[in-house]
């Protein structure tokens, strides 16, 4: 009966146990303490996340991954993918993380190193302003420290022809120096300059100076000619005999003023200053001790009468630029101040290039930058609607309400008129006129279809005329016909009903204006000054008008 007795209480129990046991096999991706991915009993999970009834290594969302996190350049092994998305992070299917990015290897940090997988390497050099030196190659942190060990740097003592002497270098070079008829091996003393006495080399101080390839600053030179601290006038030997004992860095050296009133008697120059402060750079100048000083980057009394750091760039025009208003045969040209120098890159010929210029806000102030483009002018006159038109991402083109292109152009012909009552401008290339219409090409108004608005390049392109009929297809788009309506009196004469501004000279400088929007066409001003009319006709009643007074409107356009 005992017997019997324990077998049922035990199947007593495992019934009572099972229940519990099925009520937390439940897989929260978030639970309302807010933990992610965690097995636990249905009422613990977040109503607002999935709930899966099965074990969250076994689920999509929870599987366990490698999380890369790049902001601050680490990687994490076995973390579940929600988790790392909900952090920023990228979520990579390996668990262990054996993938590129976080391999370990030796990240080179000035004189120090470190060692680091590929993703923290790059947020470490970022927050030290440095440039990312990583080598994989190398695969335990002690070859590692060794590696930036050999980037110290100091004297190089060696005996040569019975003299003690020295070189400054790296510990790396020193231990790779090879010097023929040398008597002696190499010993390292880090930080230390050759002309240390406690060195007893034959290297000591003199009163010359030289300049550093690949350093910005001017520098003491010693009596080996290798280089010694930063140049500064009050510490010659004969008043600071210790100035010349040990490497001093740049931060503990003298300081160059903004306006470099003092590069005569410190040469601690800085290429990237920015702000107000001067860029500077060692070169032969005028100094109180040696043939060295910090020579001023900024570029005085331009083209344009002012003054540009170093490393700026800005656009210069011959004339006025934008709305079609070009001169003819002119170019853009970009400007850049190169160590005090002022260096000219012409943009692409016939206006092909546009030049743009923008003001970068940086801490150092404001810095002008500027950059030949494409001049994205092609598909400007098939355009009709206005968003389309200045639609600034895809093509460069500026709109003139009021007219729209009307009927086809056929071959350019100067032909006659087919009523005696119209007024036609017809425009033709700069060199020459050569175009004319058949039928209207720009008209006023509104078109059947709606359009009103012509659609131009901001910078009209500069157009062969010579040798070639794509001027005169660009040209001609520019004509137009101008049918005037006249009443005739019972008694006297004739009024007019219709288009009485088509008789003006105003109506004529609004079709030459599009003409000169178009490309070197119509009645224009060149580069040199100078007004040619050649490019356009107008006519009324198949009379040729004389042209000679768009000259005042033509200037008031080209800005002159």
């Amino acid at each position: 009966m005992k017997k019997e007795i324990k077998i049922l209480l035990i199947i007593s129990l495992a019934i009572i146990i099972l229940p519990s046991v099925f009520a937390a096999n439940v897989c929260c991706e978030k639970t309302k303490t807010g933990a992610w991915c965690q097995n636990s009993l249905e009422e613990n999970c977040n109503n607002n996340f999935r709930v899966t009834r099965t074990n969250c290594d076994s689920t999509s969302f929870c599987k366990p991954g490698c999380c890369v996190d790049s902001n601050e350049g680490l990687c994490m092994e076995n973390t579940p993918e929600r988790v790392c998305l909900d952090s920023a992070g990228v979520w990579n299917s390996d668990e262990k993380c054996n993938i590129p990015q976080c391999s370990l290897g030796c990240c080179i940090l000035g004189d120090q190193a470190s060692f680091v997988t590929l993703t923290r390497c790059k947020k470490l050099s970022g927050f030290y302003g440095l440039q990312t030196n990583f080598d994989a190659s190398i695969k335990d942190e002690v070859s590692c420290i060794l590696t930036a060990q050999a980037q110290d740097r100091g004297a190089c003592v060696y005996t040569f022809d019975n003299q003690k002497t020295c070189k400054l270098t790296t510990r790396f070079e020193c231990s790779n120096l090879n010097i023929q008829n040398a008597s002696s091996g190499t010993e390292f003393w880090k930080d230390y300059l050759c002309s240390a006495v406690e060195l007893a080399t034959n290297c000591g101080a003199t009163t010359e100076t030289m300049c550093v390839e690949g350093k910005d600053e001017v520098y003491f030179k010693d009596t080996c000619g290798n280089p010694a601290n930063i140049y500064d006038a009050t510490k010659v030997y004969s008043r600071d005999p210790g100035y010349w004992q040990k490497i001093v860095p740049k931060s503990e050296s003298c300081v160059l003023r903004d306006n470099l009133v003092n590069s005569n008697v410190c040469g601690n120059c800085d290429y990237y200053r920015g702000g107000n402060a001067k860029g500077s750079i060692c070169s032969q100048g005028s100094a109180s001790v040696g043939d060295y000083s910090c020579k001023d980057l900024t570029c005085y009394s331009t083209e344009n009468g002012k003054s540009y750091r170093n490393g700026e760039s800005w656009c210069v025009y011959q004339g006025n630029v934008g709305l079609g208003r070009d001169l003819v045969g002119s170019r853009h040209f970009r400007h850049i101040c190169i160590n005090g120098e002022e260096i000219i890159e012409p943009c692409a010929d016939f206006r092909n290039e546009i030049c743009l210029q923008d003001n970068v806000n940086t801490n150092d102030g404001v810095f002008i930058e500027a950059a030949c483009r494409v001049n994205r002018w092609e598909d400007c006159t098939s355009q009709t609607e206005k968003e389309d038109c200045l639609n600034t991402d895809k093509r460069d083109c500026y709109r003139v309400s009021g007219l729209y292109f009307a009927g086809n152009l056929g071959e350019a012909v100067e032909g006659t008129l087919s009523s005696e009552s119209s007024q036609v401008f017809s425009g033709g290339t700069t060199g020459g006129f050569s175009g004319g219409v058949t039928g209207n090409v720009v008209s006023e108004g509104t078109s059947a279809s709606g359009t009103n608005g012509l659609c131009l390049p901001e910078v009209p392109p500069g157009l062969r005329f010579w040798g070639s009929n794509d001027a005169d297809a660009m040209c001609s788009l520019g004509s137009s016909t101008c049918s005037v309506v006249y009443e005739k009196g019972l008694i006297t004469g004739s009024k007019v009903k219709e288009n009485e501004q088509c008789l003006t000279e105003p109506w004529a400088a609004k079709m030459n204006n599009i003409c000169t929007s178009l490309g070197d066409c119509g009645a224009y001003i060149n580069i040199g000054n100078k007004f040619t009319s050649g490019g356009a006709q107008w006519r009324i009643q198949g009379t040729k008008q004389a042209l000679s007074g768009l000259l005042d409107d033509v200037k008031r356009k080209a800005g002159l």
